[in-house]
Protein backbone atom coordinates (compact mmCIF):
# COMPACT_ATOMS: atom_id res chain seq x y z
CA UNK A 1 0.00 0.00 0.00
CA UNK A 2 1.83 3.12 -1.30
CA UNK A 3 0.92 6.30 1.15
CA UNK A 4 1.35 9.65 0.26
CA UNK A 5 1.48 13.06 2.22
CA UNK A 6 0.08 16.45 1.25
CA UNK A 7 -0.35 19.64 3.08
CA UNK A 8 -3.60 20.52 2.23
CA UNK A 9 -6.67 17.72 0.49
CA UNK A 10 -9.58 19.09 -1.27
CA UNK A 11 -11.66 16.97 -2.00
CA UNK A 12 -14.50 17.84 -4.81
CA UNK A 13 -13.59 19.65 -7.66
CA UNK A 14 -16.76 21.96 -8.54
CA UNK A 15 -16.35 25.85 -7.84
CA UNK A 16 -15.83 25.24 -4.38
CA UNK A 17 -13.33 22.87 -4.32
CA UNK A 18 -11.67 24.89 -7.49
CA UNK A 19 -12.05 28.55 -5.93
CA UNK A 20 -10.72 26.95 -3.14
CA UNK A 21 -7.29 25.32 -5.29
CA UNK A 22 -7.22 28.34 -7.06
CA UNK A 23 -6.85 30.98 -4.43
CA UNK A 24 -3.94 28.89 -2.57
CA UNK A 25 -2.26 28.64 -6.26
CA UNK A 26 0.68 30.97 -5.10
CA UNK A 27 1.04 28.93 -1.45
CA UNK A 28 4.15 26.81 -0.71
CA UNK A 29 1.80 23.88 0.26
CA UNK A 30 1.42 20.17 -1.61
CA UNK A 31 -2.39 19.87 -2.09
CA UNK A 32 -4.50 17.39 -3.83
CA UNK A 33 -7.75 17.50 -5.65
CA UNK A 34 -10.15 14.70 -5.53
CA UNK A 35 -13.00 13.84 -7.38
CA UNK A 36 -14.86 10.85 -8.66
CA UNK A 37 -15.48 11.87 -11.80
CA UNK A 38 -13.46 12.28 -14.37
CA UNK A 39 -14.02 15.96 -16.00
CA UNK A 40 -15.84 17.06 -18.23
CA UNK A 41 -18.82 16.02 -16.09
CA UNK A 42 -22.12 16.76 -15.68
CA UNK A 43 -23.71 18.46 -12.74
CA UNK A 44 -27.42 18.78 -12.62
CA UNK A 45 -28.60 22.28 -11.88
CA UNK A 46 -30.40 25.40 -13.18
CA UNK A 47 -26.91 26.30 -14.88
CA UNK A 48 -27.99 29.85 -14.51
CA UNK A 49 -25.10 32.41 -13.19
CA UNK A 50 -26.09 35.08 -10.92
CA UNK A 51 -24.13 38.44 -11.04
CA UNK A 52 -22.66 36.88 -7.63
CA UNK A 53 -20.97 34.29 -8.96
CA UNK A 54 -19.43 37.25 -11.64
CA UNK A 55 -18.34 39.45 -8.87
CA UNK A 56 -16.97 36.26 -6.71
CA UNK A 57 -15.13 35.77 -10.27
CA UNK A 58 -13.37 39.17 -10.56
CA UNK A 59 -12.76 38.88 -6.77
CA UNK A 60 -10.68 36.09 -6.83
CA UNK A 61 -8.80 37.03 -9.99
CA UNK A 62 -9.68 39.74 -12.64
CA UNK A 63 -7.48 37.43 -15.30
CA UNK A 64 -9.80 34.55 -14.19
CA UNK A 65 -12.68 36.85 -14.50
CA UNK A 66 -11.51 38.12 -18.19
CA UNK A 67 -10.94 34.35 -19.45
CA UNK A 68 -14.67 33.56 -18.11
CA UNK A 69 -16.06 36.77 -19.82
CA UNK A 70 -14.29 35.55 -22.99
CA UNK A 71 -15.54 31.96 -22.49
CA UNK A 72 -17.85 31.18 -25.53
CA UNK A 73 -19.92 28.30 -23.94
CA UNK A 74 -22.21 30.57 -22.15
CA UNK A 75 -25.12 33.56 -23.03
CA UNK A 76 -25.90 36.90 -21.40
CA UNK A 77 -28.88 37.07 -19.27
CA UNK A 78 -30.13 40.49 -19.03
CA UNK A 79 -33.82 40.25 -16.45
CA UNK A 80 -35.64 38.07 -14.43
CA UNK A 81 -39.57 37.16 -15.30
CA UNK A 82 -41.79 36.17 -12.57
CA UNK A 83 -45.20 34.12 -13.33
CA UNK A 84 -47.54 34.26 -10.49
CA UNK A 85 -50.15 31.86 -9.46
CA UNK A 86 -52.69 33.38 -11.37
CA UNK A 87 -50.31 33.25 -14.69
CA UNK A 88 -50.03 36.87 -14.36
CA UNK A 89 -45.88 37.72 -14.96
CA UNK A 90 -43.53 40.34 -14.79
CA UNK A 91 -40.43 40.77 -16.34
CA UNK A 92 -37.88 42.59 -14.78
CA UNK A 93 -34.22 43.93 -15.93
CA UNK A 94 -31.49 43.58 -13.68
CA UNK A 95 -29.26 46.44 -12.55
CA UNK A 96 -26.51 47.28 -14.84
CA UNK A 97 -23.57 44.86 -14.04
CA UNK A 98 -20.82 45.66 -11.44
CA UNK A 99 -18.28 43.81 -14.20
CA UNK A 100 -18.52 42.66 -17.41
CA UNK A 101 -21.52 43.47 -20.20
CA UNK A 102 -24.30 41.30 -18.33
CA UNK A 103 -25.33 41.34 -14.91
CA UNK A 104 -25.72 37.22 -15.41
CA UNK A 105 -25.46 34.64 -17.24
CA UNK A 106 -26.07 31.07 -18.21
CA UNK A 107 -24.38 28.27 -19.23
CA UNK A 108 -24.45 24.46 -18.58
CA UNK A 109 -22.57 23.15 -15.67
CA UNK A 110 -20.94 20.47 -17.74
CA UNK A 111 -18.97 23.46 -19.62
CA UNK A 112 -18.58 26.10 -16.25
CA UNK A 113 -17.73 23.32 -14.17
CA UNK A 114 -15.19 22.25 -17.06
CA UNK A 115 -13.72 25.88 -17.22
CA UNK A 116 -13.16 26.32 -13.54
CA UNK A 117 -11.48 22.82 -13.42
CA UNK A 118 -9.20 23.89 -16.20
CA UNK A 119 -7.88 27.37 -14.83
CA UNK A 120 -6.54 24.92 -11.63
CA UNK A 121 -5.54 21.92 -12.88
CA UNK A 122 -1.69 22.75 -13.91
CA UNK A 123 -1.04 24.59 -10.96
CA UNK A 124 2.34 23.47 -9.50
CA UNK A 125 1.39 23.25 -6.01
CA UNK A 126 -1.36 20.81 -7.24
CA UNK A 127 -1.97 17.33 -7.62
CA UNK A 128 -4.87 16.69 -9.31
CA UNK A 129 -6.83 12.64 -8.60
CA UNK A 130 -9.75 12.18 -10.80
CA UNK A 131 -12.10 8.99 -11.11
CA UNK A 132 -10.93 8.11 -7.63
CA UNK A 133 -13.79 7.59 -4.86
CA UNK A 134 -13.03 8.10 -1.41
CA UNK A 135 -13.57 5.28 0.33
CA UNK A 136 -12.85 5.84 4.11
CA UNK A 137 -11.90 8.92 5.86
CA UNK A 138 -10.40 9.32 9.79
CA UNK A 139 -8.75 11.85 12.00
CA UNK A 140 -6.06 11.37 14.20
CA UNK A 141 -4.57 13.70 16.51
CA UNK A 142 -1.57 14.47 13.80
CA UNK A 143 -3.41 14.04 10.55
CA UNK A 144 -6.40 13.17 8.54
CA UNK A 145 -6.40 10.16 6.36
CA UNK A 146 -8.11 8.94 3.49
CA UNK A 147 -8.19 5.29 1.96
CA UNK A 148 -8.65 5.68 -1.78
CA UNK A 149 -8.56 2.13 -3.78
CA UNK A 150 -5.00 0.68 -2.94
CA UNK A 151 -3.57 4.08 -1.06
CA UNK A 152 -3.89 5.94 1.91
CA UNK A 153 -3.23 9.50 1.64
CA UNK A 154 -2.10 11.86 4.82
CA UNK A 155 -2.99 15.64 5.06
CA UNK A 156 -2.96 18.04 7.86
CA UNK A 157 -6.20 18.99 6.85
CA UNK A 158 -9.34 17.91 4.52
CA UNK A 159 -11.73 20.31 2.79
CA UNK A 160 -14.90 18.94 1.90
CA UNK A 161 -16.51 20.32 -1.50
CA UNK A 162 -17.43 17.16 -2.33
CA UNK A 163 -21.56 18.15 -2.88
CA UNK A 164 -24.89 17.70 -1.56
CA UNK A 165 -23.74 14.06 -0.92
CA UNK A 166 -20.17 14.88 0.73
CA UNK A 167 -18.29 11.85 2.25
CA UNK A 168 -16.58 14.41 4.24
CA UNK A 169 -19.57 15.12 5.60
CA UNK A 170 -20.75 12.46 6.00
CA UNK A 171 -17.91 10.81 8.00
CA UNK A 172 -16.83 13.92 9.86
CA UNK A 173 -19.44 16.44 10.06
CA UNK A 174 -22.64 17.10 11.64
CA UNK A 175 -25.02 18.10 8.64
CA UNK A 176 -27.86 15.59 8.45
CA UNK A 177 -30.98 15.89 5.77
CA UNK A 178 -33.36 17.53 6.65
CA UNK A 179 -36.97 17.34 4.82
CA UNK A 180 -37.89 20.69 5.75
CA UNK A 181 -34.23 22.13 5.50
CA UNK A 182 -33.65 19.95 1.88
CA UNK A 183 -34.72 21.28 -1.84
CA UNK A 184 -35.83 17.50 -4.09
CA UNK A 185 -35.48 18.68 -8.14
CA UNK A 186 -35.45 17.62 -11.40
CA UNK A 187 -34.03 19.16 -14.70
CA UNK A 188 -34.59 18.34 -18.32
CA UNK A 189 -32.97 19.98 -21.21
CA UNK A 190 -35.22 20.80 -24.65
CA UNK A 191 -34.68 22.15 -27.60
CA UNK A 192 -36.94 24.41 -29.46
CA UNK A 193 -38.61 25.75 -26.23
CA UNK A 194 -40.78 29.01 -28.09
CA UNK A 195 -41.37 31.94 -27.11
CA UNK A 196 -38.20 33.16 -25.12
CA UNK A 197 -37.49 36.59 -24.04
CA UNK A 198 -35.22 38.19 -26.49
CA UNK A 199 -33.11 39.07 -23.28
CA UNK A 200 -32.59 35.64 -22.20
CA UNK A 201 -34.64 36.11 -18.86
CA UNK A 202 -34.55 33.64 -16.56
CA UNK A 203 -38.17 32.53 -16.03
CA UNK A 204 -39.52 31.43 -12.77
CA UNK A 205 -43.11 29.72 -12.69
CA UNK A 206 -44.76 29.86 -9.54
CA UNK A 207 -47.66 27.25 -9.72
CA UNK A 208 -50.22 26.73 -6.63
CA UNK A 209 -49.47 23.09 -7.12
CA UNK A 210 -45.92 23.47 -6.82
CA UNK A 211 -45.52 25.87 -3.93
CA UNK A 212 -43.56 27.07 -2.01
CA UNK A 213 -41.52 25.82 -5.31
CA UNK A 214 -41.22 26.57 -8.34
CA UNK A 215 -40.96 25.90 -12.29
CA UNK A 216 -38.23 27.56 -14.37
CA UNK A 217 -37.28 27.84 -17.79
CA UNK A 218 -33.64 29.23 -18.37
CA UNK A 219 -32.88 29.90 -22.01
CA UNK A 220 -29.22 27.76 -23.26
CA UNK A 221 -27.06 28.49 -26.11
CA UNK A 222 -27.81 26.91 -29.32
CA UNK A 223 -31.49 27.43 -29.12
CA UNK A 224 -31.95 25.25 -26.09
CA UNK A 225 -33.13 25.74 -22.22
CA UNK A 226 -32.73 23.96 -19.35
CA UNK A 227 -36.01 23.44 -17.65
CA UNK A 228 -36.54 21.91 -14.34
CA UNK A 229 -39.10 21.86 -11.01
CA UNK A 230 -37.77 22.26 -7.44
CA UNK A 231 -39.84 21.73 -3.99
CA UNK A 232 -39.02 21.40 -0.58
CA UNK A 233 -38.71 17.97 0.20
CA UNK A 234 -41.22 17.86 3.07
CA UNK A 235 -43.81 19.15 0.65
CA UNK A 236 -42.89 16.04 -2.20
CA UNK A 237 -43.12 13.54 0.83
CA UNK A 238 -46.47 15.14 2.70
CA UNK A 239 -48.09 15.42 -0.92
CA UNK A 240 -46.73 12.05 -2.18
CA UNK A 241 -45.83 14.30 -5.64
CA UNK A 242 -43.60 12.51 -8.39
CA UNK A 243 -41.41 15.11 -9.80
CA UNK A 244 -41.34 14.00 -12.92
CA UNK A 245 -44.46 13.46 -13.54
CA UNK A 246 -45.61 16.63 -12.31
CA UNK A 247 -42.99 18.19 -14.89
CA UNK A 248 -44.22 16.93 -17.57
CA UNK A 249 -48.02 17.33 -16.63
CA UNK A 250 -47.27 21.79 -16.44
CA UNK A 251 -45.34 21.50 -19.70
CA UNK A 252 -48.02 19.66 -21.58
CA UNK A 253 -51.13 20.74 -20.10
CA UNK A 254 -50.47 24.09 -18.50
CA UNK A 255 -52.25 27.05 -20.33
CA UNK A 256 -49.03 28.93 -20.13
CA UNK A 257 -46.82 26.20 -21.14
CA UNK A 258 -49.02 24.13 -23.89
CA UNK A 259 -48.07 25.92 -26.67
CA UNK A 260 -44.25 26.97 -25.41
CA UNK A 261 -43.77 23.01 -26.09
CA UNK A 262 -45.75 22.26 -28.82
CA UNK A 263 -42.85 21.23 -30.87
CA UNK A 264 -40.28 21.11 -28.15
CA UNK A 265 -38.25 18.04 -27.94
CA UNK A 266 -36.63 16.51 -24.53
CA UNK A 267 -33.19 15.73 -25.12
CA UNK A 268 -32.44 13.69 -22.30
CA UNK A 269 -34.84 11.81 -19.76
CA UNK A 270 -34.83 14.17 -16.75
CA UNK A 271 -32.51 13.83 -13.94
CA UNK A 272 -33.26 14.46 -10.24
CA UNK A 273 -30.64 16.00 -7.67
CA UNK A 274 -31.32 17.35 -4.03
CA UNK A 275 -30.09 20.88 -2.76
CA UNK A 276 -29.52 20.90 0.86
CA UNK A 277 -30.29 24.71 1.70
CA UNK A 278 -29.27 27.34 4.18
CA UNK A 279 -32.18 28.04 5.94
CA UNK A 280 -30.66 26.97 9.32
CA UNK A 281 -27.05 27.42 10.73
CA UNK A 282 -25.14 24.20 10.85
CA UNK A 283 -21.78 23.17 12.13
CA UNK A 284 -19.55 23.89 9.00
CA UNK A 285 -16.36 22.78 10.65
CA UNK A 286 -14.31 20.34 13.17
CA UNK A 287 -11.09 18.83 13.94
CA UNK A 288 -8.89 18.83 10.72
CA UNK A 289 -11.57 19.51 8.09
CA UNK A 290 -14.14 22.14 6.81
CA UNK A 291 -16.82 22.10 4.41
CA UNK A 292 -17.55 24.31 1.49
CA UNK A 293 -20.58 24.62 -0.96
CA UNK A 294 -23.14 22.42 -1.03
CA UNK A 295 -21.50 20.30 1.71
CA UNK A 296 -22.24 23.09 3.64
CA UNK A 297 -25.22 23.27 3.00
CA UNK A 298 -25.56 27.36 1.11
CA UNK A 299 -27.88 26.76 -1.27
CA UNK A 300 -30.11 30.17 -1.09
CA UNK A 301 -33.69 28.81 0.44
CA UNK A 302 -35.78 30.88 -2.09
CA UNK A 303 -33.89 30.70 -6.06
CA UNK A 304 -32.00 27.53 -5.03
CA UNK A 305 -29.06 29.51 -6.67
CA UNK A 306 -25.73 27.77 -4.76
CA UNK A 307 -22.95 28.81 -7.28
CA UNK A 308 -21.86 32.34 -5.96
CA UNK A 309 -21.85 30.75 -2.50
CA UNK A 310 -19.91 28.06 -3.32
CA UNK A 311 -16.96 29.85 -4.73
CA UNK A 312 -17.43 32.65 -1.47
CA UNK A 313 -16.50 29.93 0.63
CA UNK A 314 -13.97 28.66 -1.32
CA UNK A 315 -12.34 32.11 -1.41
CA UNK A 316 -12.85 32.29 2.43
CA UNK A 317 -12.10 28.46 3.06
CA UNK A 318 -8.38 29.42 1.25
CA UNK A 319 -7.93 32.30 3.89
CA UNK A 320 -8.55 30.39 6.78
CA UNK A 321 -6.11 27.89 5.44
CA UNK A 322 -3.05 30.12 5.46
CA UNK A 323 -3.75 31.13 9.03
CA UNK A 324 -3.87 27.44 9.77
CA UNK A 325 -0.97 26.77 8.35
CA UNK A 326 0.39 29.59 9.67
CA UNK A 327 -0.32 28.39 13.07
CA UNK A 328 -0.32 24.95 12.71
CA UNK A 329 -3.90 24.93 14.59
CA UNK A 330 -6.14 22.52 12.50
CA UNK A 331 -8.34 22.34 15.75
CA UNK A 332 -12.25 22.66 16.01
CA UNK A 333 -11.78 25.60 18.05
CA UNK A 334 -9.99 27.32 15.53
CA UNK A 335 -12.08 26.29 12.76
CA UNK A 336 -15.06 27.55 13.97
CA UNK A 337 -13.35 30.68 12.84
CA UNK A 338 -14.07 29.72 9.47
CA UNK A 339 -18.24 29.40 10.60
CA UNK A 340 -17.79 32.73 12.05
CA UNK A 341 -16.41 34.31 8.68
CA UNK A 342 -19.02 32.52 6.32
CA UNK A 343 -22.17 33.14 8.16
CA UNK A 344 -20.90 36.99 8.85
CA UNK A 345 -20.78 36.98 5.05
CA UNK A 346 -23.80 34.75 4.04
CA UNK A 347 -26.43 34.49 6.78
CA UNK A 348 -28.64 37.72 6.24
CA UNK A 349 -29.32 36.99 2.77
CA UNK A 350 -29.79 33.50 3.79
CA UNK A 351 -32.50 34.37 6.51
CA UNK A 352 -34.08 36.52 4.28
CA UNK A 353 -34.28 34.02 1.11
CA UNK A 354 -36.13 31.57 3.69
CA UNK A 355 -38.52 34.01 5.13
CA UNK A 356 -39.01 34.33 1.23
CA UNK A 357 -39.71 31.19 0.88
CA UNK A 358 -42.31 30.78 3.72
CA UNK A 359 -44.30 33.75 2.03
CA UNK A 360 -44.92 31.80 -1.46
CA UNK A 361 -46.90 29.95 0.91
CA UNK A 362 -49.78 32.34 0.11
CA UNK A 363 -49.89 33.05 -3.28
CA UNK A 364 -52.60 35.94 -3.26
CA UNK A 365 -49.62 37.94 -1.93
CA UNK A 366 -47.83 37.12 -4.69
CA UNK A 367 -50.43 37.68 -6.80
CA UNK A 368 -51.19 41.06 -5.23
CA UNK A 369 -47.29 42.44 -5.86
CA UNK A 370 -47.33 41.27 -9.73
CA UNK A 371 -50.28 43.10 -10.09
CA UNK A 372 -49.23 46.28 -8.50
CA UNK A 373 -45.54 46.11 -9.77
CA UNK A 374 -47.24 45.70 -13.97
CA UNK A 375 -49.47 49.22 -12.92
CA UNK A 376 -46.62 51.01 -11.46
CA UNK A 377 -43.08 51.76 -12.48
CA UNK A 378 -41.86 52.95 -9.34
CA UNK A 379 -42.75 48.98 -7.71
CA UNK A 380 -40.67 47.82 -10.37
CA UNK A 381 -37.95 49.95 -10.14
CA UNK A 382 -38.39 48.88 -6.38
CA UNK A 383 -38.12 45.05 -7.53
CA UNK A 384 -35.24 45.76 -9.42
CA UNK A 385 -33.43 47.19 -6.97
CA UNK A 386 -34.35 44.64 -4.29
CA UNK A 387 -32.81 41.72 -6.53
CA UNK A 388 -29.55 42.76 -5.79
CA UNK A 389 -29.62 44.52 -2.92
CA UNK A 390 -29.79 42.89 0.46
CA UNK A 391 -30.96 45.43 3.04
CA UNK A 392 -33.89 46.18 0.52
CA UNK A 393 -34.95 42.43 0.05
CA UNK A 394 -35.26 42.56 3.67
CA UNK A 395 -38.50 44.93 3.11
CA UNK A 396 -40.58 42.11 1.16
CA UNK A 397 -40.52 40.20 4.44
CA UNK A 398 -41.98 43.02 6.48
CA UNK A 399 -46.11 43.53 6.78
CA UNK A 400 -45.57 47.19 5.98
CA UNK A 401 -44.14 46.74 2.60
CA UNK A 402 -47.19 45.08 1.82
CA UNK A 403 -49.67 47.57 3.17
CA UNK A 404 -47.60 50.57 1.61
CA UNK A 405 -48.29 48.53 -1.62
CA UNK A 406 -52.04 48.42 -0.98
CA UNK A 407 -52.29 52.08 -0.68
CA UNK A 408 -49.81 53.01 -3.57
Amino acid sequence: MEDIEYDIIIVGAGPAGCACAYQLRNEKLKIALIDKATFPRDKICGDALSADVINQLYRMDERLAADFESFGKKIDSHGVRFVAPNSQHIDIDFANPNHGKAAGYISKRIDFDQFLFDQVKDQSNLTVITGQKVDDIKVSKNSVELKINNSRIFSKLIIGADGAHSIVNKKLGQIKVEKNHYCAGIRCYYDRVSQMHPKNHIELHFYDDVLPGYLWIFPLPNGQANVGLGMLSSEVSMRKINLKQKLEELVKKHPNLINRFENAEPMEKPQGFGLPIGSKKRPLSGDRFLLLGDAASLIDPFTGEGIGNALRSGRIAAEHIVNAIGLNDFSKEFNKRYDKVIYQKMWNELRISRSMQKLLRYPKLFNFVVKKANKNASVRTLLTSMLDNVDLKKELIKPSFYFKLLFS
